[in-house]
C-alpha cells in the first residue's frame, strides 16, 4: 500500500489533515495515509492500521460495486437461502447429466498421460456446493422456522375471522360453520 502524496506543509483547506496532534498540542498538518485518518509518524504505517486501511478500501469498493449494479439488500434470507438451495441442485442435476452421458470419465492428454474429465471435476464441485448449502439449510433450522412462521400466520387469520364474525353478530352453531367452511378452504389452498 503506497502513502499518498507524503507530509505537506502548505495551507491545511487543501485537502484531509492527519487527525492527530502535534506533541505541543498542535494539530498534526500532514496529510493521512491513504485510507486512515492519521499519518505515517501517528501509526499510520504501523501493520494494523495498514491492514485496516486496506480493508475499508476494499469494502468500500465492493459497496461502489453494488451500488453500479443495483444490488438490492436481502429482505427474506430464509427464501433467498432456500431459493439458491434449489439452484445447486438443479446445477448438481445438470451436471450429472453431462456425466452419465460421458463414455468414460477418463481421457488421454497429448503428452500421453490421463487425465480426469472436466465434467466429473464439475460434477465433483456441485455436489460439494449441494451438500454445503443443504447443510447450511439444516443448521439453520430454516423448516421449523418456515413452519413456525406459517403457524403465525394461521394463528392471525384465525383471529381475523373470529372478530370478523363477532362484530357481525355471528355466535354459535353459525360461528361453528364459518370456522370450518374458512379451514377447508385454506387446505384446499395449502
Amino acid at each position: 500500500m503506497t502513502e499518498s502524496m507524503g507530509p505537506l506543509r502548505s495551507d491545511p483547506s487543501t485537502g484531509p489533515r492527519c487527525s492527530a496532534r502535534r506533541s505541543n498540542g498542535e494539530p498534526c498538518r500532514n496529510r493521512p495515509m491513504r485510507g486512515q485518518a492519521v499519518c505515517r509518524k501517528h501509526g499510520g504505517a504501523s501493520p494494523q492500521a495498514r491492514a485496516a486501511a486496506e480493508r475499508r478500501q476494499v469494502e468500500g469498493q465492493a459497496r461502489s460495486l453494488l451500488a453500479e449494479l443495483g444490488v438490492a439488500p436481502v429482505e427474506d434470507p430464509l427464501a433467498q437461502l432456500l431459493r439458491l438451495a434449489g439452484e445447486v441442485l438443479a446445477w448438481q442435476r445438470a451436471t450429472a447429466q453431462l456425466v452419465n452421458e460421458l463414455e468414460s470419465i477418463r481421457y488421454r492428454a497429448a503428452n500421453g498421460t490421463e487425465q480426469l474429465r472436466a465434467e466429473v471435476l464439475i460434477y465433483e464441485r456441485a455436489m460439494d456446493r449441494a451438500v454445503n448449502v443443504l447443510a447450511a439449510i439444516a443448521r439453520l433450522g430454516i423448516d421449523e422456522r418456515l413452519v413456525a412462521v406459517t403457524e403465525k400466520q394461521a394463528d392471525v387469520v384465525v383471529a381475523a375471522i373470529n372478530a370478523a364474525m363477532e362484530a357481525a353478530g355471528i355466535s354459535g352453531e353459525q360461528a361453528e360453520q364459518a370456522r370450518r367452511a374458512a379451514a377447508q378452504h385454506l387446505r384446499s389452498v395449502a
